[in-house]
């Protein structure tokens, strides 16, 4: 009884030293970073939203959904083969980072509240599976703006 009673003990204990571990704050997150963030001006009530999440973090994450006061139609798409579609998400890979830019994947925001003009911020927040919401400013450029590549 002694025995099984020690062994049971040792059990458990392991058990709970596996289980901290897994839940200890050592845990990799992911750490995202937002640059180069912008809005053409639009020349309707729709627009595009562009802009870089990087994950120095050894965890992927997953941008869910964007949204803003400027729209409450606030959706995220990939464009493949010169077609846009909705998507739920975008992966933000480990060590790696997720572009939306103009031609590719992009956030789509439509039937605007307001126009904004070239000069002018348009306030957002990106939701993500793991991390925290990330709020920001885009600013809005040139309908033209197209920033080089680095």
């Amino acid at each position: 009884m002694n025995v099984s009673r020690i062994a049971l003990t040792g059990a458990i204990a392991l058990t709970t030293a596996l289980t901290l571990a897994g839940c200890s704050p050592s845990d990799s997150k992911p750490e995202l970073k937002v640059s180069g963030a912008f809005m053409p001006q639009p020349v309707s009530d729709m627009a595009g939203g562009f802009l870089v999440v990087k994950n120095s973090g050894d965890t992927s994450d997953r941008l869910t959904s964007v949204t803003s006061p400027i729209s409450d139609d606030v959706t995220i798409h990939e464009t493949k083969n010169g077609k846009m579609r909705k998507v739920t998400s975008f992966e933000v890979p480990a060590g790696g980072q997720l572009d939306l830019e103009r031609g590719g994947n992009h956030i789509m925001f439509m039937k605007l509240k307001q126009q904004p003009k070239v000069g002018e911020k348009v306030p957002v927040e990106l939701h993500f599976e793991k991390a925290d919401p990330i709020k920001v400013d885009l600013p809005v450029k040139e309908t033209t703006h197209a920033p080089k590549k680095h």
